[in-house]
């Protein structure tokens, strides 16, 4: 890949995140390993950038704000770049549906069938997919991301909701 390409795909994409420890709830070790696994996997593969800006790479700080969701984007210096404030009404319902549904995976696994373990799982990872798009449409104009990225702040957004 040519020096320029390099570090334009370098400059579009985030190389820290952290979650605004005010919006954690507590929670058990197992998920607090979630959230590790979830923020490294971002960090190891994303593509974000804030759209019309050119100054990246990106540090983003998760959290929730008076029943918004915050995105506070700077650049890897610490420089502000933007904050968006998102309602958190249109994640409502999937990220209540995907506790529910992820809570009878993990109680399935113990005793259910394959079979059952396995609906569970593609209904897990549809009400995942919905929610990775409703942020990628509540971020349209304002971020560029890919889907993978947009699944992987979703994973995110969840932990957010997580009260242990």
């Amino acid at each position: 890949m040519p020096p320029s390409d390099r570090d334009n795909e370098e400059r579009g994409r985030l190389v820290a995140v952290t979650l605004d420890e005010a919006s954690i709830g507590r929670a058990s070790r197992d998920v607090e390993h979630e959230r590790a696994v979830a923020i490294y996997d971002l960090i190891e593969e994303n593509s974000f950038r804030p759209t019309g800006h050119e100054g990246g790479p990106y540090t983003l700080n998760l959290g929730i704000s008076g029943g918004r969701l915050v995105f506070d984007i700077r650049t890897a210096h610490g420089t502000p770049v933007i904050a968006h404030l998102l309602s958190l009404a249109p994640f409502r319902r999937i990220v209540k549906d995907y506790f529910t549904v992820c809570d009878s995976y993990y109680q399935a696994i113990r005793t259910a069938t394959p079979d059952r373990i396995e609906a569970l799982d593609v209904g897990r990872r549809a009400l995942h997919d919905e929610g990775s798009q409703v942020l990628m449409e509540r971020l349209k104009r304002k971020v560029d991301l890919d889907f993978d990225t947009a699944r992987r702040l979703f994973t995110l957004v969840t932990v957010l909701h997580w009260k242990g």
